[in-house]
């Protein structure tokens, strides 16, 4: 993959922003990793599970009516693991000590998402080489989203209270 080295560049940027950082590791929804920095942590597994997990919060906030996937936060003992969308086709996961300021996190997490996704979307994206065809317009479009019908509210007349005998 040619984004792997920016990506890496972005991983020494970010650590260098938020210290308490211990990994990076970018990962396709797939679960292929595309560039990590993950000392100590075996980075398939980590983009496997990071996929696994993807799967999981977009199903809720797809049933909660809470929009497309942003970000995940999971707090452990020892620390945070904070996995944040990156483009159209992955994922940032960022590992961090206890001690982490987690509104920094979230900040500089957020921002080197966009930057990912930049770099990986850009290199996903096919360029057209037709001199006839090329215009502003062929420029890359950003992909459909899914749009939601809305539900119904549901009837509660036959719905006993506790109160009733």
């Amino acid at each position: 993959m040619a984004a792997e080295a920016p990506i890496l560049d972005e991983f020494r940027r970010l650590r260098a922003r938020v210290p308490q950082l211990t990994g990076a590791l970018a990962a396709g929804v797939d679960g292929l990793v595309l560039a990590h920095d993950t000392p100590g942590v075996e980075p398939d597994g980590l983009a496997a599970l990071t996929a696994a997990a993807l799967g999981v919060a977009v199903r809720v906030a797809d049933a909660t009516g809470r929009g497309d996937f942003r970000e995940l936060l999971i707090r452990g003992t020892d620390g945070y693991v904070a996995t944040y969308a990156a483009g159209h086709t992955a994922v940032l996961t960022l590992l961090a000590t206890d001690g982490v300021n987690v509104g920094r996190l979230h900040l500089e997490g957020r921002r080197a998402g966009a930057r990912i996704g930049e770099l990986v979307d850009a290199e996903a994206t096919p360029v057209r080489r037709s001199p006839a065809k090329s215009s502003a317009k062929d420029a890359a479009k950003p992909m459909p989203t899914r749009t939601k019908t809305a539900r119904s509210a549901r009837t509660t007349a036959n719905a006993r209270t506790t109160t009733e005998s």
